[in-house]
């Protein structure tokens, strides 16, 4: 409890010197106009589409032994019914609460997952600035390269969009499927982050046995992590900390790990 208490005081004094909170705006600046410029375009057709449907029908009848088609496509624009739910202000206030407020769900999730992205451009700079701080003994070796960074993010994606579409099932029962909604994001936020912290500081073989042996710890920190991402707007400033936090542990872990050599 000591060594953690210790870690997170380093971590909050880390991300407000001046270099961690100039490296804090890239991810917000980025994070803030691709999702908001996506928020609007999504939320903008929604609310087009209920105002605009296309149907196309056709019938086919035999007179005098003649078959005869007659064929019907129309746009329903403007029909009663959705005239009536757009010109009405109760009907016409939930249709625009509602997509509106799954909107904002999605780029909520949607911006865990940018962030992810850009914060793994930025791992290595954070890191190298903790290393001058606070371990100047431990090398940073690391183990990964692109190609094999692109392909682990592309296994760990496919796994999280597989698991959103077997878990569809659990998404109607009340309770668990916040848990089978989210379960599959934060698979992907908690590989991804440690992938990023471990890889560049550790060698593979230390980032395998600190993986080992800390397992638990390591999954309640990213869960913990990943349950403030969900607070609106905190992850477009969090993740250089979440870097700084997980960063602390695998120097610490690893600084272990070669003095036993």
């Amino acid at each position: 409890m000591n060594e953690e208490t210790n870690i997170l005081s380093l971590s909050f004094k880390d991300l407000f010197s001046a270099k961690m909170m100039q490296y804090s705006l890239l991810p917000f600046i980025l994070s803030m106009v691709v999702l908001y410029t996506l928020f609007f375009v999504v939320a903008g057709v929604g609310l087009d589409s209920l105002g605009t449907m296309q149907v196309e029908s056709s019938q086919t009848t035999i007179v005098n032994g003649v078959a005869h088609t007659d064929s019907f496509q129309a746009t329903l624009e403007g029909t009663t019914l959705i005239q009536w739910l757009m010109s009405h202000a109760i009907t016409s206030w939930i249709a625009t609460f509602l997509v509106y407020t799954v909107g904002s769900m999605l780029t909520l999730y949607f911006s865990i997952f940018i962030a992810l992205i850009i914060i793994g451009f930025l791992t290595p700079t954070i890191l190298k600035e903790i290393q001058r701080r606070h371990y100047p003994e431990v090398e940073l070796i690391g183990y990964s390269n692109m190609a094999e960074g692109l392909f682990a993010t592309l296994k760990w994606l496919l796994a999280m969009v597989l698991m959103f579409i077997v878990f569809v099932p659990l998404y109607f029962i009340p309770f668990i499927n916040i848990v089978a909604f989210n379960f599959p994001l934060y698979y992907f936020f908690h590989k991804m982050i440690t992938y990023d912290v471990a890889s560049t500081i550790c060698t593979k073989d230390e980032a395998m046995k600190i993986k080992f042996f800390n397992a638990t710890k390591l999954r309640l920190k990213t869960l913990a992590l990943y349950l403030i991402s969900l607070i609106p707007f905190v992850i477009f400033f969090a993740s250089v900390f979440y870097v700084i936090y997980l960063g602390h542990t695998y120097f610490i872990e690893t600084k272990k790990l070669r003095l036993e050599q």
